[in-house]
């Protein structure tokens, strides 16, 4: 038995909409519970992320996973993308402020399970486990089913499924990736990210390619930041 409102389960838009919106909401609220709320937090939204996308497995057919040779080049491409470019440009909210929106930027404390919970502490390691399986299989379906094939189809047509996967469109490829780096920090990366798993479902025309590539980069971002301490990616 599903817990989604029927009306969310029979709407095509609806039910590739409001899991996304649901997982943006929780994100939203992960500053409001002191530093160590927003691990509890997001805990809750990767268990809570993790439930939609079995919703929307059996609703959402273009959700199901395949992975080819095309995927693993663009997943591991776009993470060393990622991380080669990240010192040379300026992070969002340095960049609204120039422009004059939003506040003078100040520094977000890092995501480092290790220094709010104890290194090697079981309970940072369950944050650190949380924190790169979360991206890796949660993340994914929900934002390639919004993005690459609801929004990018939608401006198309707002009949979005009869637009073929195949189909390039010039707004939409943009407007779709403009989009998508509105919601990362790293802006300039998330839009060449963008533009590469949209290239991918465009060449492929699935969407299973852009949810396995989308996935092997954050899970390859994730393995950097703990080898690394470059917790500046979480």
């Amino acid at each position: 038995m599903s817990l989604l409102p029927a009306s969310v389960r029979q709407s095509p838009l609806l039910i590739r909409t409001v899991p996304f919106v649901v997982f943006i909401l929780l994100t939203s609220l992960q500053g409001s519970f002191g530093e160590a709320g927003r691990y509890w937090i997001y805990l809750a939204k990767t268990v809570v992320g993790a439930w939609l996308v079995w919703e929307m497995r059996g609703l959402v057919t273009e959700m199901k996973w395949k992975f080819s040779w095309e995927a693993i080049v663009v997943g591991v491409g776009v993470c060393v993308m990622w991380v080669a470019i990240d010192p040379y440009y300026p992070m969002q909210d340095a960049v609204l402020h120039k422009i004059g929106i939003g506040s003078e930027p100040k520094p977000a404390p890092a995501w480092n399970p290790f220094a709010q919970f104890g290194d090697g502490t079981a309970l940072a390691w369950l944050f650190v486990v949380v924190r790169t399986l979360g991206p890796a299989l949660v993340v994914p379906p929900l934002e390639e089913v919004f993005f690459r094939s609801t929004i990018y189809r939608y401006v198309v047509n707002p009949d979005f499924e009869k637009v073929d996967h195949r189909k390039f469109h010039w707004p939409a490829f943009i407007i779709t990736s403009l989009i998508f780096a509105s919601i990362h920090h790293q802006w300039l990366a998330g839009i060449l990210c963008a533009l590469a798993y949209q290239g991918l479902v465009l060449w492929k025309g699935r969407l299973s390619d852009a949810i396995a590539a989308h996935a092997i980069t954050n899970f390859l971002l994730s393995l950097w930041v703990v080898w690394k301490g470059a917790w500046q990616f979480w």
